[in-house]
């Protein structure tokens, strides 16, 4: 059984390893529909790390009378607005939860400064999200381009800040059998974030050896840029129905007063790599 708490945030970048559900949303008229997928991915073992680790990671994404929901990574999102707009327009609305896992296991983290820092707790952030996407845009009828931006909380009390989400998707089929997506997003939080994840407090400098650092706590700002490509080839002849393979790659910058901290500067690298194969099966 896949164990939750190693669906790192390096996998949020994996937007990409959605499914075909939305490639073919207009020719496609059933009501309800499921693709799950369990696959492998390669990511930093904490974010801001330069070491990687294997991980199991599971995803799914559908719609249940017309009405949507899918997952990015350790995020469930849910679309309040029914998809039946026959011109291909999708309007988006609705809550959605990320949980936070980031250095929340020694076992985790390789680098023994940021051993050495101890573990964080884990935060849930709760919020909603609006956006909207329109089926058959510039290469057929059937390719998909969206924007969305989701606004969430921390309600467990770890970082106890915002986090905003502004992201771009374009999927297009290449065939009945194969797809190509790509995805870029951005993260914006508050100053509470930056204080929590990365900054380093004297009894944290005594441990670890690293600096004392407090500027990422200062201001909110932008942390990271995320752009992540994708494909996937359908098993079964169809990518609507059955069996399909799927791969991603991902990289991220973390920008800023984040990038400047020795967690990140010293210890770690700004420059953030993931990739992830998988298989998928839609019903």
């Amino acid at each position: 059984m896949i164990d939750s708490r190693r669906l790192l945030p390096a996998v949020l970048p994996l937007t990409m390893f959605a499914f075909a559900a939305p490639v073919f949303a207009q020719e496609e008229q059933e009501h309800s529909t499921l693709t799950i997928g369990v696959g492998g991915a390669y990511v930093p073992s904490y974010e801001g790390s330069d070491d990687y680790r294997a991980m199991p990671i599971a995803q799914a994404r559908g719609k249940v009378h017309d009405f949507a929901f899918w997952m990015r990574g350790p995020s469930l999102y849910v679309d309040a607005i029914p998809n039946r707009d026959e011109t291909g327009l999708d309007f988006q609305l609705g809550p959605m939860v990320n949980v936070r896992f980031d250095r929340t296991s020694r076992k985790q983290i390789k680098d023994n400064q940021i051993r050495a820092l101890g573990k964080l707790d884990t935060a849930v952030e709760v919020g909603g999200f609006v956006g909207i996407g329109k089926t058959g845009v510039f290469t057929s009828a059937y390719d998909n381009l969206s924007a969305r931006i989701a606004v969430s909380k921390d309600v467990a009390g770890a970082h106890e800040s915002y986090v905003i989400t502004p992201a771009i998707e374009y999927f297009t089929p290449l065939s009945t059998t194969s797809f190509v997506g790509l995805g870029l997003s951005a993260e914006y939080v508050g100053k509470k974030y930056g204080r929590y994840y990365y900054d380093v407090d004297a009894a944290g400098s005594v441990a670890s050896g690293l600096p004392t650092y407090a500027d990422a706590g200062t201001g909110s700002g932008f942390k990271k840029l995320s752009l992540n490509v994708s494909g996937g080839k359908s098993l079964s002849g169809d990518l609507r129905k059955g069996w399909a393979l799927f791969a991603v790659g991902g990289y991220s910058r973390l920008l800023g007063d984040y990038a400047d901290s020795p967690i990140v500067a010293i210890a770690g690298s700004r420059n953030q790599w993931v990739g992830a194969v998988g298989v998928g099966y839609t019903f």
